[in-house]
């Protein structure tokens, strides 16, 4: 094999440098059922409790922001669940009668 063709053939063995992405709870943040304004960053539009996942927070903090929604659930400042569903209107088509016949 031609030295050429060698150079091709060699893994490069790079190392990405791995960033956790930041926290969107600042420091300040204060983790607390009355903090409806902070919580519900944290919740669907059906009113479920988003995963850790999708809100790149720690262990710690997602059990803090599931105890404060369930807090904040019973004291009525967010609701359990979200059954709003937006219906959209469609035009009215006029029915036409004579298209049924019925065959005698």
């Amino acid at each position: 094999m031609d030295k050429s063709k060698r150079l091709f053939l060699k893994k490069k063995n790079k190392k990405r440098s791995f960033r956790r992405p930041l926290s969107p709870i600042k420091p300040g943040d204060r983790i607390d059922p009355k903090n409806i304004s902070l919580i519900s960053r944290f919740i669907s539009q059906q009113g479920k409790i988003l995963s850790r996942r999708v809100t790149r927070l720690t262990l710690k903090q997602q059990r803090f922001i599931t105890l404060a929604i369930k807090h904040a659930r019973i004291l009525a400042l967010l609701p359990f669940l979200n059954h709003e569903k937006k219906l959209k209107r469609t035009k009215r088509t006029a029915r036409t009668t004579g298209l049924r016949t019925i065959n005698k």
